[in-house]
């Protein structure tokens, strides 16, 4: 552990997150929402907690979306621009795994690409549809346009 630097909280010892990173574990929030982005506690997690990686689904951002009136000013701009209900959902999960990513860019250059991932699932209906979950994956790849995603495919029986 020579050269690492071990951060205290004050009045708390050694940050139990940062520890275990410097025994190699990465953590993972199993979290997202445009909360977190806005209120910079994802940029707070991932520099002073050590955070570096985030994991999303549907239901997650189902939560996000739903339980708070965070995205209801995009929502409506989308809607009046004529956006389906799926165009809404999609455009949103997004922006907002863009905004984590771009966060969790320096994690991810300085782990030689070995964390500092955000992750996205391709739609679960299409689990039977080997050629459609590839095809969607491209196209998710494609839009959220950053080198820090990983496309998840969930693992439903077929």
């Amino acid at each position: 552990m020579a050269g690492r630097r071990v951060v205290r909280r004050k009045g708390w010892g050694l940050n139990p997150l940062l520890q275990l990173k410097e025994l190699g574990q990465s953590v993972w929030l199993d979290d997202l929402g445009r909360h977190y982005l806005d209120d910079g506690s994802l940029a707070a997690l991932i520099h002073n907690d050590g955070v570096s990686g985030i994991t999303s689904n549907p239901a997650i951002f189902n939560r996000a979306i739903s339980q708070s009136g965070i995205y209801d000013a995009a929502i409506r701009s989308y809607a009046e621009q004529g956006d389906s209900s799926d165009a809404i959902y999609e455009r949103l999960v997004i922006e907002d795994i863009q905004r984590a990513a771009d966060l969790l860019r320096d994690t991810w250059r300085a782990t030689d690409s070995r964390d500092g991932y955000v992750s996205l699932e391709v739609s679960p209906h299409l689990a039977d549809d080997s050629k459609a979950t590839i095809d969607d994956a491209r196209r998710l790849w494609a839009a959220v346009d950053r080198p820090n995603l990983m496309i998840k495919v969930p693992g439903t029986a077929a």
